[in-house]
């Protein structure tokens, strides 16, 4: 007989919960370089200028939202992805064919982008609310109070805004994430030179981060600069045509800040959830 463990659906947001927490002032900054209209700052220039400006824990401004857009967005995804992918793989003799698990992942990605959206738009402006002038600053006290407050000052359908965007990168990051981690760690794993370990979970993560950074970061400066938007778009085709003006590397501004965050917040985030599966995960003996 042997035994294994399988994932809780709740897992993968507790997983991702912790990831954010450590990388949270990357994610800040890639913000901020996503917002500005010209290139004026650099990654360490912006760094530098947050922490004179505000102090070292404006570096930490709006990890409520990160945290509630975590608890929103990566838990739904990660609880379709893995409750689907486990129930199909236990009626199968083998694992899921790489096409499947770009399909589930687009799907759980997109479900997820949707649902996360409105503690995903309260986290950029939260964000990039230091950088603004007093008067023009929404000082909200924390996600709930962004949440309520932006239902109240400019209703339901504000709280979607950018929902078409993060749906999309949603799914774009979920199939470079959970499906790219899913199979570079069953390729490592078939070479036999490695074991289920600590080391094959950094060497898939590492690899499935790379592959959700260049896929999604078109998507994410057209989704921050939607969400942080207080009316100069009209929707996402004249976002696009603006962003588009600025030349075809708009698209990618902010590529290393957000390669450095998601690199790593990938490979933190597998490596709590495995380590979570392997002590408190569901045994299966078979």
């Amino acid at each position: 007989m042997t035994e294994k463990r399988m994932s809780r659906w709740y897992f993968g947001g507790i997983a991702s919960c912790g990831a954010a927490c450590c990388t949270h002032p990357l994610d800040l900054l890639k913000v901020h370089l996503q917002t500005q209209q010209e290139v004026q700052k650099r990654m360490m220039g912006m760094a530098l200028h947050v922490v004179k400006s505000d102090g070292v824990l404006a570096l930490y401004s709006g990890l409520s939202a990160s945290l509630c857009r975590q608890m929103s967005y990566s838990l739904t995804r990660f609880a379709i992805y893995e409750t689907v992918r486990d129930m199909m793989g236990s009626t199968s003799s083998g694992p899921m064919p790489f096409y499947q698990k770009v399909l589930l992942g687009a799907f759980g990605g997109f479900t997820g982008g949707f649902v996360g959206t409105p503690a995903d738009m309260v986290n950029v402006r939260m964000q990039n609310d230091m950088k603004l002038p007093a008067e023009q600053r929404r000082n909200y006290k924390h996600a709930i109070d962004g949440l309520y407050r932006v239902f109240r000052e400019e209703g339901v359908r504000r709280l979607f805004s950018g929902a078409s965007m993060a749906s999309s990168r949603g799914a774009m990051v979920t199939v470079g994430q959970l499906a790219c981690y899913d199979q570079a760690k069953q390729l490592v794993l078939g070479t036999g030179l490695m074991g289920d370990n600590i080391l094959t979970h950094f060497l898939s993560s590492f690899i499935a981060g790379g592959c959700a950074t260049f896929l999604c970061q078109p998507l994410d400066v057209l989704k921050t600069r939607l969400m942080n938007s207080k009316g100069e778009y009209t929707g996402v085709t004249h976002c696009l045509r603006e962003t588009a003006r600025l030349g075809p590397l708009a698209f990618y501004k902010g590529l290393v800040p957000a390669g450095i965050r998601l690199i790593p917040h990938t490979v933190l985030t597998f490596i709590f959830l495995e380590q979570l599966k392997k002590y408190f995960g569901i045994r299966i003996i078979s």
